[in-house]
């Protein structure tokens, strides 16, 4: 049977006009590879942040599990209300200032860190940390909006769609060196967690020198043939007016009903830096690869990105939203079965059962996150797109902060360090081993409560279809330009 059928000719043709569409980047200058040295560095830190975060304020300050989940909430909650306001500053002091700020202003506080890391001999350690991670939140807050100006103001009408693409690519690329960089840290130097932030006092000076070396305006550039923007009149309301307008459209409730039902999916991917590394050190061991499983999910979406989004547009908007969700929360699933299913070692059945998940909550994530923008986007009234995508942030808000403050009791109740049995304390891999503790008293139960909690929320969202689609203009279900990218989970924020 041939392979040229016209399905599949269009399909390639989309997928070389992706690749095809980064050439219009000769039209950039050098502001625009300067911000993408800085996003990559930048991210690189970050990621790795989030990853060890918890395990640095317990490993290495001794900060209990509840305290933790209690510090990294106030922090990651932190950055997102702030990028409420960051945008307005960005656009106030312009792309340079702005840029410089944040990474002179998080230079400071991650040396601070590194000092506080490094001086055992400093009263209440973990509460200094807290403070200095709070006051961190404006600065990354601010670093984010400025990388999302920049690939605007540096990029042409024609070639912004490939810029923010490859921003977005940048970005992953972080992450996943971000990981690597992690292992390096813990398994091949064996130096404490705290020197993440000497990397990240090193990648901060790094991106201050790239600024000023490449980065030496804050004009937007436009091609020769691209007449500038005409001024637009624009009504101004108040924010109450706002908020009346918003909460008075039916569209409004459909969005919060998903926000709610898809909510232990968002979860998902919380758990993979609150829960995650201290599960895996508790069941694989110390030396547990955390960086090299959180590679995964990064490498996974830059391959899903050139493989799937070219194709995206050609399964309905809702459906991949909802079936994208499944797969996501069925991500949890192999976790929540026996170790000894899997029929070897302890520690060799949590990394088969860590790759497993995921590769999974992977595939889930390219299918469905971007599929959330673009119904957000198709179901918001003419002229409010931008207020309900703010909107569908959301549920990422809510995620990492119910999780987070919720994350120390869970690891507490169903993943701590050590367990009591007969009166005897143990390790906890040591008590699996041993079969000493119930089914129920297992981290397979945990993870096995929040799957289904997550797969419940897809179902409710699949059988309320009809309501939660009224009136949704899915522009992707008629020829149109591609989905928007998704956004990884452990990088939301950004």
């Amino acid at each position: 049977m041939s392979d040229s059928s016209p399905a599949r000719k269009t399909a390639g043709e989309m997928m070389i006009g992706y690749f095809r569409d980064f050439g219009v980047l000769r039209e950039t200058g050098r502001e625009y590879w300067g911000i993408q040295i800085v996003n990559f560095l930048d991210c690189t830190f970050y990621f790795a942040l989030i990853t060890i975060a918890t395990l640095f304020l317990s490993d290495d300050l001794h900060v209990n599990d509840k305290n933790a989940g209690y510090i990294v909430a106030s922090f990651t909650s932190a950055v997102i209300i702030l990028l409420t306001f960051s945008g307005t500053i960005t656009d106030f002091l312009g792309i340079r200032k702005a840029l410089r700020l944040s990474m002179i202003g998080s230079l400071v506080l991650r040396a601070g860190v590194v000092v506080v890391g490094l001086t055992p001999s400093l009263p209440h350690r973990g509460w200094l940390v807290a403070g200095l991670l709070v006051l961190m939140a404006p600065f990354i807050a601010g670093i984010q909006t400025v990388f999302q100006a920049a690939c605007q103001r540096y990029t042409t009408a024609h070639s912004r769609s490939a810029g923010f693409n490859l921003w977005y690519l940048f970005m992953n690329i972080g992450a996943a060196a971000a990981g690597a960089s992690v292992d390096i840290v813990r398994l091949k130097l064996k130096i404490g967690n705290v020197h993440i932030f000497t990397m990240g006092v090193i990648t901060a000076a790094l991106c201050l020198i790239v600024a000023e070396l490449m980065i030496k305006n804050d004009d937007q550039l436009r091609a020769a043939d691209e007449p500038p923007e005409a001024a637009k009149k624009k009504e101004k309301k108040s924010p109450w007016q706002i908020f009346v307008s918003v909460v008075s459209e039916p569209a409004f409730y459909r969005l919060i009903v998903l926000i709610a039902l898809i909510l232990g999916v968002r979860a998902v991917y919380t758990y993979l830096y609150l829960l995650m590394p201290k599960y895996w050190e508790r069941t694989i061991g110390p030396t547990a690869a955390i960086g090299v499983l959180n590679m995964i999910n990064p490498i996974g979406i830059v391959i899903g990105i050139i493989l799937f989004i070219p194709l995206a547009n050609k399964f309905k908007v809702y459906s991949l939203l909802v079936y994208g969700a499944m797969v996501s929360s069925f991500s949890l699933f192999p976790l929540a079965l026996p170790w000894e299913w899997y029929g070897t070692s302890i520690g060799q059945a949590h990394y088969e059962m860590a790759i497993l998940c995921m590769i999974i909550v992977t595939i889930g994530e390219v299918l469905w996150s971007p599929k959330l923008y673009e119904y957000t986007a198709a179901i918001a009234p003419i002229g409010q797109e931008g207020t309900y995508l703010g909107l569908s942030m959301i549920p990422w808000f809510l995620a990492k902060t119910l999780v987070s403050f919720f994350s120390g009791h869970m690891l507490v109740r169903w993943s701590p360090a050590t367990v009591s049995v007969g009166g005897a304390t143990m390790p906890l891999q040591q008590a699996l081993v041993a079969h000493k503790l119930a089914y129920w008293d297992t981290p397979s139960a945990m993870w096995l409560y929040l799957g289904v909690y997550a797969m419940v929320g897809c179902i409710l969202a699949l059988l309320l279809r009809k309501w939660l689609t009224k009136g949704a203009r899915f522009a992707s279900e008629a020829p149109a330009a591609p989905a928007p990218e998704p956004i990884p989970a452990a990088a939301a924020e950004a």
